[in-house]
């Protein structure tokens, strides 16, 4: 991490489908290897796969949906304080929620053996819409909060 100056932050085009910029970062987050027809082959079958699923229309509406449900607010931050770690709650930045959530969809999504990815996506996207305890999104969040809330004593810690 330098010290110098902050990153700049680059501004991502939107998807060439669905013209937003969500869809285009969830396409990044899929894509391996450079492969990014590959991804947006994936996600675009994904969308239509849990549409088809759930009924709605409009997959970005479902992509918002489930986004919002997966998205933790809280995270642990290690502060070390007179030689004693200490696990902090602390409230997360949205864009770091945006891509917490998208991480955990994805590595869900890989998990599942034996099922195309988009299938897998699709299932995902659908059960966080859904906020289904089975989605192993949700459940990170859930276990994320928990942590973070047995651990509030520490809060004043926070800096």
């Amino acid at each position: 991490m330098s010290r110098r100056r902050r990153a700049k932050k680059r501004e991502l085009k939107a998807d060439p489908r669905y013209k937003s910029v969500l869809v285009s970062r969830l396409i990044n987050i899929v894509m391996e290897n450079g492969k990014r027809s590959t991804a947006q082959n994936i996600v675009y079958m994904a969308f239509e796969y849990a549409s088809e699923l759930l009924g709605k229309g409009d997959p970005v509406d479902i992509l918002l949906g489930a986004l919002e449900n997966a998205r933790p607010k809280l995270e642990l931050k290690s502060r070390r304080v007179g030689g004693a770690t200490y696990q902090v709650p602390v409230e997360i930045q949205h864009e770091r929620q945006q891509s917490l959530s998208f991480r955990w969809m994805k590595s869900a999504a890989r998990g599942q053996k034996g099922v195309p990815m988009h299938e897998a996506l699709g299932k995902e996207l659908m059960r966080a819409y859904n906020n289904d305890n089975e989605s192993r999104a949700i459940q990170k969040k859930i276990e994320m909060h928990k942590m973070a809330q047995a651990n509030k004593v520490f809060a004043h810690l926070k800096w």
